[in-house]
């Protein structure tokens, strides 16, 4: 219980226990948990300046009912025990700021690095509470926003191929005919067609199986809006692979942006002014490739043990437990 993620229905299944009574005797007697020094803050924050290295992480999670979290974790620990540096409930910066800033002052200036999402109010936060540290955007939601505007572009043209589908079985049902739909070459309607590449747009083409390569080459030749998109999103992702230094990064982007332009795409036009934005903080990534996977996979394990504890309303009972996996030395 107190150095895995391990729940008392767990424990139920293994040792024929009757869960709902060892829950309530771990909570208020075996654990500690009554008598928890920071029991009467924990659910406004809870903090571990022991924990603070020179790469850390930021990032929110939802505890329960979307009540968002922002967590700030040591990338070097690989959200194993010690991990967590600081938890603060909400998003707001002036809040966060003001509980990171209980850390002593020259443990905070010996931070070099931070990974973080695009938002401002992270920016902020990370300027103001480890000044010294590098912000480094994360290429995953860099690419996650131009994955997205290839699925917008897509599901717009699903939306009109429904509503062909739709008036051509009304018409035919008004004259007498019985409806049956165009198929391609390879047996899709022109709905399922868009439907069916969803996950193929999401892949680099040469992880294509035969047959998402020739779904690809008639909605390409079908969609050509859809292929210039595959193209601007595949060319990012391709930027962030590449082993390379910053300066030829730099130059890679610009010809991005130059690709933008020419394709006169909306979405895209909005991701390029987005990047101008964060433009250093993003090629930060090339000075030692630095992603926020450490802080995803910390709120994949936050994800997991809320699910596995459905039924625990007392949320400071779930951050006791969180810092006596991750905050505190076993």
């Amino acid at each position: 219980m107190e150095t895995s993620q391990v729940t008392c229905r767990t424990l139920e299944t293994f040792y024929h226990i009757n869960a709902h009574t060892f829950e309530k005797q771990y909570k208020e007697i075996l654990s500690g948990y009554r008598e928890w020094d920071e029991l009467d803050h924990a659910d406004k924050w809870l903090l571990f300046p022991e924990n603070i290295g020179p790469r850390l992480a930021i990032d929110e999670s939802s505890l329960s009912n979307d009540e968002l979290y922002t967590f700030v974790t040591n990338r070097d620990r690989h959200a194993l025990e010690g991990s967590l540096v600081a938890v603060v409930a909400g998003t707001k910066s002036e809040a966060i700021i003001q509980t990171l800033k209980q850390i002593d002052k020259a443990e905070r200036m010996k931070v070099e690095e931070v990974t973080l999402d695009l938002s401002d109010s992270m920016r902020k936060i990370v300027s103001v509470a480890f000044p010294n540290a590098k912000r480094v955007i994360d290429r995953f939601h860099i690419q996650k926003l131009a994955g997205d505007a290839v699925q917008e572009i897509r599901v717009a043209h699903r939306w009109d191929a429904l509503q062909q589908s739709n008036e051509e079985m009304e018409e035919c049902k008004l004259s007498g005919k019985t409806y049956v739909p165009f198929r391609f070459p390879n047996g899709d309607t022109r709905p399922e067609l868009l439907i069916r590449s969803r996950y193929l747009l999401f892949k680099s083409a040469d992880k294509w199986t035969e047959r998402q390569k020739e779904r690809a080459g008639i909605l390409f030749d079908e969609y050509p809006d859809i292929k210039v998109a595959y193209g601007l999103s595949h060319s990012l992702r391709m930027m962030f692979s590449k082993n390379t230094i910053k300066d030829a990064a730099r130059l890679s982007m610009a010809k991005w942006y130059d690709k933008v332009e020419r394709a006169g795409m909306k979405q895209f036009n909005v991701i390029a002014a987005t990047f101008y934005e964060h433009y250093g903080e993003i090629l930060n990534f090339y000075n030692n490739r630095s992603t926020n996977a450490a802080a995803e996979s910390f709120n994949a394990k936050i994800k997991l043990f809320r699910a596995n504890l459905h039924g625990v309303t007392d949320k400071k009972f779930f951050l006791f437990r969180i810092a006596k996996l991750y905050g505190y030395p076993h």
